[in-house]
């Protein structure tokens, strides 16, 4: 579907649950958040229904989230019936990848096309710290188990922290230089937490290209891309910069989001939010279509003054 400023919207993104089993620093507080009441998060047949409303007005791809959509009861059936979606293109999700390593056959079998797997750290003392009380041999176990079951790319999305994590990233970088994987550098964002958090540990992709100049650009974008991809000479696999502050890219935003609660978020930086709990498919449709066509131009984080969004990352799903 078209919004009101040409942007073609494809790409729906449902955050399955608030849960998750690590407590990253800028994602949710040390004391973790108040469990919903069952009743007022998503049923699996309410993100069966979104999503089928959203493929009849043109949604192509739709990736699961959360929290972490690995502790989500009933998540694979839920693929299943997504899979079967007449008209739906692609079927991803992202994860820590600490549950991966016993889920990636059956979440094969149950029809996921892609995974993107959520890594901050290669250092495991550093991983613990930043996930506060992670296991870094159980993602690196789901990544393997996810190659082996013929996820491909997979792509590894690592938030860029100032004085955490940006002695690593020529480490992470040069995973694409003898892996098919796409490492996916992406800017920390002012959201919920993080402005509870420390804001001082932003840091842009530009020092991505400062650590490593010998990354090449590659021609072109994927349709609503909002990642600028590179790659080593001969390296087997791309980067990618995910620059969200130092590079808006909201002319070429294709997204929305749905939030475990049932949410409509038209944009991510915005606490604008249609309630799309209990609705029948018929209306459905017509409350996406609004929240599409009433899609911000550029996101609040581009204004002077701007106050972020009283949602951490984990409700809305990234």
């Amino acid at each position: 579907m078209i919004d009101a400023y040409g942007r073609n919207i494809d790409y729906l993104r449902i955050s399955v649950t608030d849960l998750c089993n690590l407590r990253c620093k800028y994602c949710r507080p040390e004391a973790g958040i108040k469990k919903k009441a069952h009743e007022d998060i998503l049923s699996l047949e309410e993100i069966e229904n979104i999503s089928k409303a959203a493929v009849e007005i043109g949604i192509r791809k739709i990736r699961l989230t959360g929290g972490e959509p690995l502790v989500r009861k009933g998540i694979l059936q839920l693929i299943t019936r997504l899979s079967r979606i007449k008209g739906l293109e692609d079927l991803g999700l992202t994860t820590n990848g600490t549950l991966l390593g016993e889920n990636a056959r059956n979440l094969r079998k149950a029809g996921l096309q892609r995974i993107n797997i959520s890594l901050d750290s290669l250092n495991q003392e550093k991983y613990r710290r930043i996930t506060r009380g992670g296991n870094l041999a159980d993602v690196l176990e789901g990544i393997q188990a996810a190659k082996a079951e013929g996820f491909s790319p997979i792509k590894l999305n690592v938030v860029l922290i100032q004085g955490f994590n940006d002695e690593e990233i020529a480490d992470f970088a040069r995973l694409a230089l003898t892996e098919e994987m796409e490492i996916r550098f992406i800017e920390l964002m002012p959201l919920g937490e993080v402005y509870r958090w420390d804001l001082a540990k932003y840091l842009s992709n530009k020092e991505v290209l400062r650590q490593i100049p010998e990354l090449v650009p590659l021609p072109g974008k994927e349709h609503g891309s909002v990642v600028k991809m590179y790659r080593f000479p001969q390296g087997r696999g791309r980067i990618g910069l995910i620059s969200p502050i130092s590079s808006h890219f909201c002319g070429a935003c294709n997204r929305i989001r749905v939030t475990s609660d049932g949410k409509l978020k038209p944009c991510l930086h915005s606490d604008r939010e249609i309630d799309l709990k209990n609705a029948d498919l018929g209306n459905l449709k017509n409350l996406l279509m609004k929240g599409i066509y009433t899609k911000p131009e550029n996101h609040a984080a581009e204004k002077t003054g701007f106050v972020p969004g009283k949602r951490n990352m984990n409700q809305i799903g990234g």
